[in-house]
Parts: structure tokens; C-alpha cells; sequence
């Protein structure tokens, strides 16, 4: 009877699907707590559904996951393991504007050929649970979500969010002169009697200013080619992480979110997690804590001042010189005619330039003088006033006061424009403030030194300098001690179509939300969906976007009256909305009335494992930590944190292929004749190469569309045959090195693709693939599976194993639960091998062994395992048949194979049970005749015997 993969495997994907067999028990409400079965929460991160299909790199995370989950559900586990799709978008509008096709279409398309590729690799999900974030079911919440935090403001006193109701109560009594919030930077004070005289839209205003979401003018990151504003982790060097289109600075009215609120909690909470301590390091530079002062600079002859944000208010007196973010607001206010003209002319190549990438451009040095001068608070010395692309608007407070003598950039910036041209006389020597030579560098240590030239701070160090600084600049108000945050409150809002609809209207320019009972609000359909140059939504093309308050629907927009019929948001929301709670719908997937009943969230509560990419470190871990964080404060979470322990899968990198065309000619060089030859490497396709041998097929090269170039090209061949280059780097559909796991199922079987990705190295790391190395992978499988059966069918006795049978069986069931549990899965797969060679040079057929060892394989290849289980005779599935135990006495050894040694040199071995004393052990080994022979009549001088180790003969 053979193994046939094809079949075995169809049958068992078939079963799973119509019994539902992974589908996770919903807890019962009248079931107490105690008596409740334990669960296990193992999620993937939410992938989106792109046109290319997954290629073998996609599934390693997923197998990981779905090893855990089935030796969860082995253990007794209720297992919640959903899966579904991030399908709202830029990979899905992209890939739809790509090929000319509605998003909904190709999104839907997309899905399905995801779904029919996930299915034939096995994995354990409860597709009875798929949600999918373009789905109006599930926007609808995420709607929901946004209008609770419109409705809510972050209160520092309480240290959560609180609703919006109860600081209208306090501003309605006491005005504002109390309240302790996160909100917008220049609040205006009021008292309770003025708030109770503003009017209405005035106090709708003056609302936006706290709310968690709120509407404003911001700088953002506008891509003009993809039309529409990207969040700073969707640039990478300076362009779009999508397309590599240029990414300009602009001012745009967007909604954004007040992450920022979070920013102590973001970073307290990454104690309690158990992460990789590279993502939390990350995560702790992004929302960058720095504690110090804030400083107000007066501008000479003028009513505005500048506020900065120092780590370093001990360096007061060194200030030199200071800089703006180019961006700054008042840069066009303090600005002098005479160097109006350079200001403007840099402040329009500044926006050229993504944050990210001024910020890793640490080498250039660039800046132009106002013309400005600010006072220094304590000497009221001019201070000369520059703007500089290393200073960022959204950071602290876009200022910068420059100490030359104690910071590296500073030292450089005043070198660069000492005497250039450009300053204008802007800018002075550099005031040395420590007892330090400064000749070549600039002084940056904060321990070491004592200061000087610096008035009432002489003679201080950093810590005594800084709190007397402080009092100092309290005491003439011009300053407070203050910790900062680099996080900044994110984006909301996206000028694209494929995304989901705000549920907001406007009244008098004013954002209103719509009740959450008429929700969702769909999105509509529109004759032109592609993004504008110019900013414009796409939404703004819907013919019936319009909200009439009275009827609670949605109109056509010719309604319009704005007395209650209201133009509706045209912008929707970014990407990363629906992937911000996500785990939660899974929960209760198919709840009409609420997001999740409170039921389902007290007994999943979070995730308790979580594993995808570290690309996502600073984006959608941050936003979904910040929601979740939201969501329990107003009651809804039952934890602080979403995902008790994250895994980083690494990448499976693709080994691409190269032919070598001289760079004068249509030659291709072979690879072991192209030294000495000028040539220039070109990605070959993998399908017109024999992978193991790399012998490149001419004609099938000659013939392929990519390469109908070289139809005529001269080959240059090596001992008659074209070898290819061989290297290994990113998969890609671009380097041609993608391998399809399509492929891999149908020639070899799912199991061996299963085995074959987690055999190839530590999951966290990269590693590279070969298909050439599938065939070993391939060849185990039929090893075990002829320990089950001969050519005429099952061979499995009741038999009594051997102590060694025992003991391999024993051994590996050992290995792989602590291997499981350590998520250490590819030296399990070495294990399962080393098992199966030892049973089969032992010709092991025995049910007490290979029972358990079909149970024990099956996380891992669980098609075959399925299979022997059934033909063990068993009915229904082995997925959650108890896991085998090892069992130690199996593992305890009973004798010892002794090297005996004469005067330290060892001449031969002796196998001996262990239970025998020192005196038993000397008699045996001294009647052995090896021992006569060696002693050749002579009597030792001693006899060192340490039972269990060591015989050695002396003298």
C-alpha cells in the first residue's frame, strides 16, 4: 500500500471542512467559569489579500502557528486559531488600479484564490469566524470605534480616556483652568461663565481641541502619484513603501488621532509583554521619552515667542545660535525681506523631503538665517534665528536651541555657516559653557565637568545645573520642567476610495457624527474611484453622499439644503483602521449587536500568541496597542494589551538565477566563464532552469515572453552546457526567484512543504530556499509511512515493543513537546527523522509505538497523521486525541558501556547493568579475559571504579 499525498491529503481537507473540526467552542453563559475548558488564542497577522497569490515565503508564520494551535488543541485546549483579510486599502486598490479593475472585484478574486491556496497546505483555521475589513458587517464597528473616540478625551489626572460628557460638566462649572488633558498645544483659557456664553459652534471647537480623534490642519506626508497622504512607517527612503513614489511635505485638514495620549502607557506596557526585545526597543525609540524643559525665546522687537523643548536646560548659557523646522508657523511671520527669497526658496525644497529621511540624513548640513533675532531669557543677549530640514515640525515643539559646545549637530551646523555666505552675519563664535576643550569637538557627556560662563550655574554639574535651571526659568516664567514625547498623533484620514467611509457629516464646517444605530454607512458606489494629483477624494464623485438628519439615511447630494440634509465626509479611513481590532471580531465574529459580547471577550481576553512580520514593528502593533488600550478604558477590552507574546518570523529568502550578457553584445556568458568579462547579470526565471543541476534550458529561455530578446543571443557555454548564477536574496516576483507553494503541494504534499519550511532553520531567522532539499523531507514521510504498511496493506501488531522501541519513541515525544513549547520547530523535524530511522532499523511495527507517534507527528504533518489514524482503526479526527506524555522510565538507561583504562589509557569497553555495586564491577572487569591479557600476570597497584563513568587500572 503506498503513500500517495494527493489523495490522502484532499480527503482529510475535505472532512475538516464539512465537520467543521477546528472550529473554537463559544463560551456558555450559564457555564461557570471554573468548569469552562481552558483556551489558547494563536493568530496570524491579518494578512492582505494582493493579486500575486502567496509564494512559499508567505505560509512559514502560518505553519508555526498552526503547529501550536493543533498541539493546543491536543492538549486539551480550546483553540481559537481565525483567519481573514486586511481588504480595505493601498495593496488592494493599488493592485485593482494596476489591472484596470473595481477594488471590490479583485478583492474579492484575491480572496478567493488566497483561500483555495491556504486550504491546500492544511492549516487548522476557523473559517467558520473569517472576517473581512472590507465588509460592511464588519466596518460597521470600526465606525463605531471611531465615534467613541470623537467622544472621548484623555484625562491625565485619571490617566484614561474618559467620555467627552464629563469634561463638558467640568468646563459648564469651572472653565478650563483645571482640567488636566492631553489636547492641542496655545489652549485659551475660559472660565465656566465664558464657555456658557459661547456659542454652540464655538464650543464644538474648542471640543476638537481635547477629543481623541479630532479634525485639524496638519502637516502630512502627501504622495501625489498614489494621491493621498501616507503614514510615516509607509515611507522608506524618502519615497512610498508602495510604488517608490516621491513623498512631499503639505498642509492638508485631516483627522488625526491622539495616540500621543498613550505615549507613558505604550511604553510602561512593553514590561508586561513578552516580546523580542529588538521590536520593544523600537517601539521605545518611536515614542522617544525624553524628560527636560520647555523654554520660551522672545523674538526681538515683536509679540511672538519661540517655545523649545531641551533635554539639556543645565546648557542655558551656551545657546548660539537657533533653528526652526522649516515648517514652523512662525517662520513667514518673523522672516526679514532681505532673506525672504532664500527662505522660501529652501522651505519649498524641504517638503520635497519625507520626515524619515531628514531624520536618517545625519551627513548634510543645510539652513538658511531668518534674519530673525530671539532674546535669551536670563542675559536678553540676540540670539539669531535660523531654519534647518534636521528639525522637525512635529517634534517637541519644531525649535531648537542650539548649543554648539555640547551637541555634535549643533557644532557642525555653526562650523558649516561660521563666515559662509549664506549666514548673513547670522552666525556668532561658539560660547563655550564647560570647563572642557572644545577646540575640535563639541562636549556632549553629561557627567565630568563643571560649568562656566554661566552666571548663577557656575560650578554645577548636569544634575544640580538642570534643576536649578528650571526654578530659575519658572521663577521669571519663561520656563517649566517637562517630559516629551516624539510620538506623534497619527493621520486618520486618506484621499482614496478603497477604504471605510467616516460616519460623520458636516454642519456649518463642523464635523457631527451619525447615531451608531443607523450604522454602517456603506460605501458607495462611484463612476471614478482613481486618486487625484490634487487631493481631491474620489468619494467626492458619489452621486448620493449626503445625510439627511431627519430621516437618517443617506441622499443624493442635490438634497443638499445644510438645514438637515448635510454634505457627508469625502475622505476615508487609512489602511491600518480595520487592523486595529481586528482580534476582538474574531471573538464573536457574527455578533449583530455589538462588536463583541462581553461574554466572548471576558473568556478569550487577548491573544496568547501573535505571529507575522517585524516590518509591522512601529506601525500596526503601536495603533492596535493604542486602541486596545482606548477600548479598555472606556470598558469594552477586558485587557491592557492585545498580544501576550509576539513572534517575528523570519523571511524565506528566494534563490534567484542569472544568465551574463556582455555589455557590447548579445553574448551570454555561462557563470564559470564570465571572470574577466564584462557582463551584466540578468534575473532568469526559475521555470527555464534545472534547480538542482543549474543548467539553464536554451530553448525554453529563448522561448519565454520575459527574454524574447535574446532569441538570437550567442550562449557561451562550459563543457557544452549554460550553467547559471546562483544568489540568494529577497523573493520577489520582480527577481523572478518566486516559488509557488502550489507547485510544492502537488509534487510533494502539503505535509513535506509543512516539514520542509520548518526543518530549514530557527523560525525567527532568515534562511534561504532550495527546492532541491525537498526530496529528503519527502523520502521521511515514506519512511514513516512504511513503518505503517507493506505493498499488501497495514503491518501493525499488538505485539510488546522492545526497551529500545520504547526508549525512541519515549525520547522524541520528549524533544517535541519541549521543542513546541520553545517554538523551536525545526529541530523537532530533525527529531521526528532520528526517530523514524531508529524504528525502522529496528523494524518496529508496533501499535504501542506507532500510535502514539501518529499522534505525535500530526501538528506537523497532519494529513498523514489523520490518515494512519484512521487506518489504526479509529473513527473521527486524531486532532484532539490526547498528546503522548513522555513517560521517564523509558528514558532511564540500565546499563553502561564502561571505557576500562590502564594507568589512563583506555584499551577496551565493557557493557555492564548499572545497578551493580564497585565490588561486582572489579570482579567482572578483573575475570575479563582482555583484563589477563593486558595485566599479563601482574597485580595492580589500585583499581579506581566510579560506577556509571569510569574502570581505570593503576600500576
Amino acid at each position: 500500500m503506498k503513500y500517495h499525498h494527493e489523495k490522502i491529503e484532499a480527503k482529510w481537507q475535505q472532512y475538516w471542512a464539512q465537520n467543521q473540526t477546528f472550529a473554537a467552542k463559544q463560551p456558555c453563559q450559564s457555564e461557570p467559569v471554573e468548569d469552562q475548558q481552558p483556551k489558547y488564542y494563536v493568530l496570524d497577522m491579518f494578512p492582505y489579500p494582493s493579486g500575486a497569490g502567496l509564494h512559499v515565503g508567505h505560509p512559514l508564520g502560518y505553519i508555526a502557528s498552526d503547529i501550536v494551535a493543533r498541539f493546543k488543541r491536543h492538549k486539551g485546549f480550546n483553540v481559537l486559531h481565525p483567519q481573514g483579510y486586511d481588504s480595505f486599502g493601498l495593496p488592494a486598490e493599488q493592485y485593482a488600479i494596476q489591472t484596470g479593475q473595481h477594488p471590490e472585484k479583485t478583492t474579492r478574486e484575491n480572496i478567493a484564490r488566497y483561500r483555495e491556496q491556504l486550504d491546500k497546505i492544511g492549516f487548522s483555521f476557523d473559517w467558520s469566524r473569517e472576517v473581512r475589513t472590507s465588509n460592511p458587517d464588519y466596518y460597521k464597528y470600526t465606525q463605531w470605534i471611531f465615534i467613541q473616540l470623537f467622544n472621548s478625551w484623555y484625562n491625565n489626572d485619571t490617566n484614561k480616556a474618559e467620555d467627552i460628557a464629563t469634561l463638558i460638566v467640568i468646563f459648564e462649572k469651572e472653565g478650563n483652568a483645571t482640567v488636566n488633558a492631553v489636547c492641542d498645544d496655545n489652549i485659551t483659557p475660559f472660565t465656566a461663565a465664558e464657555w456658557n456664553a459661547f456659542s454652540s459652534e464655538a464650543q464644538q471647537k474648542i471640543l476638537l481641541q481635547y477629543r481623541l480623534t479630532y479634525l485639524a490642519e496638519t502637516e502630512v506626508n502627501w504622495c501625489p502619484a498614489l494621491g493621498t497622504v501616507l503614514a510615516n512607517d509607509e515611507i522608506v527612503n524618502g519615497v512610498s513603501e508602495r510604488g517608490g513614489h516621491p513623498v512631499i511635505r503639505k498642509k492638508m485638514t485631516q483627522w488625526s488621532m491622539r495616540i500621543s495620549a498613550y505615549a507613558e502607557r505604550l511604553l510602561q506596557g512593553l514590561e508586561t509583554i513578552d516580546w523580542s526585545e529588538s521590536i520593544k526597543e523600537s517601539q521605545r525609540n518611536w515614542i522617544g521619552k525624553s524628560i527636560g524643559a520647555e523654554v520660551q525665546f522672545t523674538i526681538h522687537n515683536s509679540q511672538f515667542t519661540i517655545s523649545v523643548f531641551t533635554t539639556r536646560p543645565d546648557t542655558i548659557f551656551g545657546v548660539t545660535f537657533m533653528t526652526l523646522a522649516p515648517e514652523h508657523e512662525l517662520v513667514s511671520q518673523i522672516t526679514t525681506p532681505e532673506q525672504k527669497a532664500a527662505v522660501e526658496a529652501y522651505v519649498e525644497a524641504t517638503a520635497k523631503r519625507s520626515e524619515r529621511e531628514r531624520m536618517a540624513d545625519v551627513k548634510t548640513i543645510s539652513g538658511v538665517f531668518t534674519g530673525a533675532y530671539a532674546e535669551h531669557p536670563f542675559t536678553q543677549e540676540p540670539i539669531p534665528v535660523w531654519i534647518g530640514d534636521y528639525v522637525l515640525a512635529g517634534y517637541g515643539t519644531g525649535a531648537v536651541m542650539a548649543v554648539p559646545c555640547g551637541d555634535e549637530r549643533d557644532y557642525a551646523f555653526a562650523n558649516f555657516f561660521k563666515g559662509h555666505p549664506e549666514a548673513s552675519g547670522g552666525m556668532p563664535e561658539i560660547k563655550n559653557i564647560f570647563n572642557q576643550d572644545i577646540s575640535q569637538e563639541a562636549f556632549a557627556a553629561k557627567e565630568g565637568f563643571e560649568l562656566v560662563n554661566s552666571d548663577f550655574l557656575n560650578g554645577l554639574g548636569y544634575k544640580e545645573g538642570t534643576k536649578k535651571a528650571i526654578e530659575a526659568l519658572e521663577k521669571i516664567g519663561q520656563g517649566k520642567g517637562k517630559t516629551n514625547y516624539r510620538l506623534r498623533d497619527a493621520v486618520f484620514s486618506r484621499q482614496r476610495y478603497w477604504g471605510e467611509p467616516f460616519p460623520v457629516y458636516y454642519v456649518n464646517g463642523l464635523p457631527q457624527m451619525i447615531d451608531s444605530k443607523h450604522l454602517p454607512i456603506v460605501l458607495p458606489e462611484v463612476e471614478k474611484y482613481l486618486p487625484t494629483e490634487d487631493g481631491q477624494p474620489p468619494l467626492g464623485n458619489a452621486t448620493h453622499w449626503a445625510w439627511d438628519s431627519v430621516q437618517c439615511s443617506v441622499v443624493s447630494n442635490q438634497l443638499i439644503d445644510n438645514k438637515t440634509i448635510f454634505p457627508l465626509e469625502l475622505n476615508t479611513m487609512p489602511g491600518w483602521a480595520g487592523s486595529s481590532w481586528y482580534w476582538m471580531r474574531y471573538m464573536d465574529a457574527h455578533n449583530d449587536a455589538e462588536f463583541a459580547s462581553a461574554d466572548a471577550l471576558q473568556y478569550w481576553e487577548n491573544v496568547d500568541l501573535y505571529i507575522g512580520g517585524s516590518e509591522h514593528a512601529t506601525g500596526h502593533l503601536l495603533y492596535s496597542r493604542f486602541w486596545n488600550k482606548f477600548l479598555k478604558d472606556k470598558g469594552f477590552a477586558p485587557t491592557e494589551e492585545p498580544f501576550k507574546k509576539l513572534i517575528n518570523q523570519g523571511m524565506i529568502l528566494g534563490m534567484s538565477a542569472f544568465v551574463y550578457r556582455s555589455e557590447d553584445s548579445k553574448k551570454l556568458y555561462s557563470k564559470g566563464l564570465i571572470s574577466g568579462e564584462k557582463v551584466h547579470p540578468i534575473h532568469v526565471d526559475l521555470s527555464v532552469i534545472n534547480d538542482i543541476t543549474n543548467e539553464l534550458d536554451i530553448e525554453a529561455f529563448k522561448n519565454h515572453p520575459l527574454y524574447s530578446d535574446y532569441k538570437d543571443a550567442e550562449f557561451i557555454l562550459e563543457n557544452g552546457k549554460y550553467i547559471v548564477g546562483r544568489e540568494v536574496e529577497k523573493m520577489s516576483k520582480s527577481k523572478y526567484n518566486v516559488v509557488n507553494p502550489d507547485d510544492i503541494c502537488n509534487d510533494y504534499g502539503a505535509d513535506t512543504l509543512r516539514l520542509y519550511e520548518m526543518f530549514l532553520g530557527p523560525l525567527e531567522q532568515a534562511k534561504p530556499w532550495n527546492t532541491a532539499g525537498i526530496t529528503g523531507v519527502s523520502g521521511f514521510l515514506k519512511k514513516l509511512w512504511r513503518l505503517y504498511f507493506d505493498d499488501n496493506g497495514l503491518i501493525v501488531t499488538n505485539d510488546e515493543p522492545t526497551a529500545d522501541m520504547y526508549k525512541s519513541l519515549h525520547k522524541t515525544i520528549k524533544k517535541v513537546t519541549e521543542d513546541i513549547e520553545n517554538f523551536s520547530f525545526n529541530t523537532s523535524v530533525s527529531q521526528f527523522m532520528i526517530c523514524v530511522n531508529e524504528l525502522a532499523s529496528m523494524k518496529c511495527n508496533h501499535r504501542a509505538i506507532l500510535e502514539p507517534l501518529a499522534v505525535l507527528i500530526s501538528p506537523y504533518a497532519p494529513h498523514i497523521a489523520e490518515e494512519l489514524w484512521e487506518q489504526l482503526g479509529h473513527q473521527g479526527s486524531v486532532s484532539t486525541v490526547p498528546f503522548p506524555v513522555c513517560e521517564d522510565k523509558y528514558l532511564v538507561e540500565s546499563e553502561k558501556e564502561y571505557p576500562v583504562s590502564f594507568n589512563g589509557k583506555m584499551r577496551f569497553t565493557i557493557k555492564l547493568p548499572l545497578d551493580l555495586t564497585v565490588q561486582q564491577i572489579q570482579d567482572i572487569v578483573m575475570a575479563d579475559e582482555r583484563t589477563i591479557k593486558q595485566l599479563d600476570g601482574r597485580t595492580p597497584n589500585k583499581v579506581i571504579i566510579v560506577p556509571g563513568k569510569v574502570i581505570n587500572l593503576v600500576g
